[in-house]
């Protein structure tokens, strides 16, 4: 028997057997079958390599197809505001519609980009949870550098805010107002403030959401 934490046990010791353990299943060839669903799955924290990854794909699907919808699954905490805008500024390029699900956690840039999704194709699962709140950063450096990097940051709160708008309908104010602190969402909640469209429990409920459908 072997005895360890699991995630998200909350400090909890669970007992397993090693029948109990699954097999490592190699990502990448489940990453390969899937874009062949034309799906894309944000599973982790948005960084360079993610980010490069996923535009990298929503090119490649849109050059296989430019009619066919691409849906991008999101369970993410976050991270990188570059990297993730990135990835909003391929959504938006590309000529397809981005169908959005988010799935466990979409917070922070998880929930930017869920809420960015082709207007009418942004889902949620049931029992998901979503957090929005502003951007944040480290500064530091010369008196110059602190003055220039505070720039920034207000510019980035600034252009994510009015965004967010644009996509949920909300007012700039309530958005500003909202993200000031981490304002969670559960999966109904997050479809009244607008930042998806529709709330499922089966894929059934998504038009050509892939093999899974």
């Amino acid at each position: 028997m072997i005895v360890s934490p699991r995630p998200h046990s909350f400090g909890r010791v669970v007992a397993t057997t090693t029948s109990d353990i699954a097999p490592v299943v190699p990502y990448e060839p489940v990453v390969q079958r899937l874009l062949r669903e034309r799906i894309v799955f944000l599973g982790q924290e948005v960084d360079d390599q993610i980010g490069n990854r996923i535009c990298g794909e929503l090119l490649l699907l849109a050059a296989e197809d430019p009619q066919r919808d691409i849906f991008l699954y999101i369970n993410s905490p976050g991270g990188s505001v570059s990297a993730g805008m990135a990835i909003y500024d391929m959504m938006e390029y590309v000529p397809n519609d981005v169908c959005t699900v988010g799935m466990g956690l979409a917070a922070s840039m998880g929930q930017f980009l869920l809420c960015a999704g082709t207007p009418g194709k942004r889902y949620v699962l049931p029992r998901a949870r979503v957090m929005m709140h502003q951007p944040s950063g480290g500064i530091g450096g010369t008196a110059s550098d602190i003055r220039i990097q505070a720039e920034q940051m207000l510019y980035t709160k600034q252009t994510m805010a009015r965004l967010i708008a644009q996509h949920t309908g909300q007012p700039l104010e309530r958005i500003e107002a909202d993200s000031d602190h981490d304002r969670w969402f559960t999966a109904e909640e997050a479809k009244e403030y607008g930042i998806v469209d529709h709330v499922v429990a089966t894929a059934r409920n998504i038009p050509s959401a892939g093999p899974v459908s």
